[in-house]
């Protein structure tokens, strides 16, 4: 049986945190959270690495990051870029935002020929989750039946600045019903808002939310190529729209095509969001290497 891949997202601009967070270094010797990533996923037996970048960022990543890990696992990349779109459709001139993540996994088929984990760059899921999914993705019938890591709103807010989340609803059997992705959440005298057209709306802490942590089997691609093509017809004038995983899969469900399985793990979640978020994390880190979670130097 083919060991699953795990497909890292980092192709997004990263403007809030205002420079190239995806390898931005909290280790004590400079890993980034793609580091940890990779060595947890290595740990719980997947068999493959793929990368989703932009071409611009190509010479820093294969220098800075990729040569440390690509003998410990098979590794690739992908690029991602505005004017790779479907026959028919033209890039509008004022277009500067990626395409979402749905987009960027939509690139990658080419590189991925087995089931799954699609992960954001910069956010720490920790080795529980990894293990969970490689359980999942090894074992499971992932022809229409994909799964996603929960977890809770309230341990996974930024105090520096507004995050975005996809909201899940769940039914008694562990499936998911709906995720509704909203943006602008934040924490306030102890309650916690989102705010949907400027308008504020509140939410549970104990919410179950979604971290961009799925797994997929590669029926996903088709999918996302025939979701891309109605994105587009109607939001391809609109400069801020995006085509994101939790919109996807929404679709998805509610059409009946496949069902998604929420997996319970109690790992911590980690991101950078912005500047300020990075010394946390790198606390975060150090911590675990004192538990003996993490050797100190990652890749020695």
């Amino acid at each position: 049986m083919s060991k699953p891949t795990l497909l890292i997202l980092a192709a997004g601009l990263g403007s809030r945190y205002g420079s190239l967070k995806q390898i931005e270094p909290i280790g004590p010797h400079g890993e980034a959270i793609i580091d940890y990533s990779v060595y947890d996923a290595i740990k719980a037996g997947f068999g493959k690495v793929v990368f989703v970048i932009k071409k611009d960022i190509e010479i820093d990543f294969k220098e800075s990051l990729l040569a440390r890990f690509q003998d410990k696992v098979e590794t690739g990349y992908v690029f991602q870029e505005l004017d790779m779109l479907p026959g028919g459709y033209e890039l509008p001139p004022n277009r500067v935002k990626p395409w979402g993540t749905a987009h960027a996994i939509m690139v990658s088929e080419k590189a991925v020929t087995t089931p799954f984990a699609a992960i954001n760059a910069d956010d720490y899921y920790g080795y529980e989750a990894f293990s969970e999914m490689h359980s999942f993705l090894q074992m499971g019938d992932t022809s229409k039946e994909y799964c996603m890591i929960g977890y809770r709103l309230d341990n996974t807010l930024s105090d520096h600045g507004t995050v975005s989340r996809g909201v899940c609803s769940i039914d008694r059997e562990g499936f998911l019903i709906s995720v509704s992705e909203l943006t602008k959440i934040k924490r306030e005298k102890g309650k916690i808002f989102h705010y949907e057209n400027g308008e504020p709306g509140e939410l549970s802490g104990g919410a179950t939310v979604s971290m961009n942590m799925w797994g997929f089997g590669t029926s996903v691609f088709g999918h996302i190529r025939q979701r891309f093509s109605s994105f587009l017809d109607l939001n391809i004038k609109d400069p801020r729209a995006e085509f994101y995983i939790p919109s996807l899969v929404d679709q998805l469900i509610r059409d009946g095509e496949i069902r998604v399985r929420v997996l319970d793990c109690n790992s911590t979640w980690f991101g950078i969001t912005y500047k300020e978020d990075r010394e946390a994390a790198r606390n975060s880190i150090i911590e675990k290497i004192r538990n003996g979670e993490y050797p100190e130097n990652l890749w020695k």
